[in-house]
């Protein structure tokens, strides 16, 4: 069993308990007997968890975990369900190249909105609930395409409807940012979002072969719609069960908690306000778009690029493309362990400077992609930049909790919607490319990626430096944070003893 010691000094509570640290326990409701946690936690952080224990299932942190990332899998494998048998599909509805990619973007753009409204929302009424809802309508919704898609219009406002289950990532890192403190959260958050992603490239493989099994006995234009019947019923199992056996937080759900005057009742116009209002979320979201949307355009596009590109037939491109999406079970979690490593060695610059490497890696590996002319080349460079584009994503949300604490659910929603409007901008890129050829389209996007690489030094924090520089700080906060470097501590403008904090594996 490996781990990773992280340091800590102070961790704050978002969307429930406000308890200061250094002071004495809470003494309020708690669902739990916190003698019974099967991790570590801090009592005075609103019993969150200072570990992270892969292998367990109990209540109410490593549960809550898994049905979070979990989730998010099956939300992903429902979203995407139509990408790789639209080579099937197509024909038979009759749809144009510019069809094919308006039903894309509207199943991206349709992610947006919502990401904008859920994330206040998780402030308010939890994560749980949320998640639990998205994933209900998302089964409900990829159940009646399979029977009210009939021509492009159909499919275009179908994929536009399914589209909103993507909203579902918001309260998974919204929720693992209520189990965990903010030092290992970076990696709660990217073990569970990169899990989810999975579904992804999960669902490049799987629908294929449900489909290719369906034909046994109906015809193809039966199969593909018989096939959804595999990600909407498990959507919707997922999230009726998620509602009985998960909880909000540590100490309860939040209804709990409000209803025994353990916490404030949130509002989610004030939350709005408070994560809106940073500039510097608005900065996340960008370089979430070049992350995070570059991954939902090549979930779209890739099986097909490499049926049109390498003239390869639907399960063999499916297959391939789906390693894109494979390398989450590892690479997003890199990120967020490099952010966390880089945050104890060389304090909030460590985090800005793996956001810096991430970003800057992906755009290189990804231009270099768009190059290769065969088939064993592309592969390779492929896995390259799939891990770069994934790692991305983990580091960004490394850096979320520190920049607004009591509105993270507002930053969330903010940030993740950014990826989605990325999603979109690059759709866009593909619809109205003319004559040019889709590998020049995503050499345009590496030099945006390599660009959003390129303001990372301007990003900045309340309380926390700078990659290179610090403007935003004063002489006496600058002080204090370099004596804490050299003390070895997290450099932030508090200097409460560091907590060790292990991630099991």
């Amino acid at each position: 069993m490996s781990e990773m010691t992280v340091s800590s000094t102070e961790v704050e509570m978002t969307g429930g308990d406000a308890t200061a640290p250094g002071a004495a326990a809470p003494t309020g409701f708690n669902k739990y007997d916190p003698a019974e946690y099967d991790v570590k936690t801090d009592p005075n952080q609103g019993y969150k968890a200072t570990e992270i224990k892969l292998m367990s299932f109990k209540r109410p942190h490593m549960r809550s975990f898994h049905y979070s990332w979990f989730s998010f899998f099956l939300a992903f494998f429902a979203w995407f369900a139509f990408a790789p048998l639209m080579s099937v599909i197509a024909p038979q509805l009759g749809l144009t190249d510019q069809e094919k990619w308006t039903a894309n973007i509207c199943s991206v753009a349709s992610t947006v909105l919502m990401r904008f409204i859920v994330g206040p929302l998780c402030d308010k009424v939890g994560a749980k609930n949320l998640q639990a809802g998205l994933m209900v309508y998302g089964g409900v919704m990829i159940l009646i395409a399979a029977v009210a898609v009939r021509d492009a219009t159909s499919l275009i406002v179908m994929r536009f409807l399914i589209g909103v289950v993507g909203a579902t990532f918001v309260p998974c890192q919204f929720w693992n940012s209520q189990l965990f403190v903010k030092e290992v959260a970076g990696a709660a958050q990217a073990i569970a979002g990169g899990w989810g992603n999975l579904g992804g490239g999960v669902t490049q493989v799987v629908m294929p072969l449900v489909y290719t099994a369906c034909l046994t006995g109906m015809s193809e234009y039966n199969a593909w719609r018989y096939s959804f019947i595999v990600p909407g019923f498990a959507a919707l199992i997922c999230g009726v069960c998620m509602l009985r056996f998960s909880d909000d937080t540590p100490k309860g759900n939040i209804s709990e908690l409000v209803k025994a005057n353990a916490i404030q009742k949130k509002s989610a116009t004030s939350s709005a306000r408070e994560g809106f209002g940073e500039v510097v979320t608005w900065v996340l979201a960008l370089q979430y778009g070049c992350c995070f949307g570059v991954e939902l355009t090549v979930n779209n596009m890739m099986a097909g690029y490499f049926t049109t590109r390498f003239e390869l037939d639907l399960v063999a491109a499916g297959t391939i493309a789906s390693l894109f999406g494979l390398m989450n079970i590892f690479a997003r979690a890199i990120g967020g362990f490099l952010s966390d490593k880089m945050n104890k060695k060389f304090g909030f610059r460590g985090r800005l400077g793996v956001q810096f490497g991430c970003l800057m890696y992906e755009g290189i590996m990804l231009y270099i992609f768009s190059r290769m002319e065969t088939i064993e080349t592309a592969i390779p460079m492929l896995v390259m930049f799939s891990v770069g584009v994934q790692a991305s994503e983990g580091s960004t949300f490394g850096v979320v909790p520190y920049v607004k604490p009591a509105a993270t659910g507002s930053v969330s929603g903010v940030v993740g919607a950014g990826g989605n409007i990325g999603a979109v901008c690059w759709g866009f890129i593909f619809l109205f490319r003319g004559s040019m050829p889709p590998q020049d389209c995503l050499m345009i996007i590496s030099f945006v990626v390599i660009f959003s690489a390129l303001i990372t030094p301007f990003v900045f924090i309340k309380e926390q430096p700078g990659l290179i520089f610090s403007p935003h700080l004063t002489p006496e906060q600058r002080a204090s944070i370099d004596k804490a470097q050299k003390a070895t501590k997290v450099p932030t403008t508090d200097q409460e003893a560091p907590a060790e904090i292990k991630v099991n594996a």
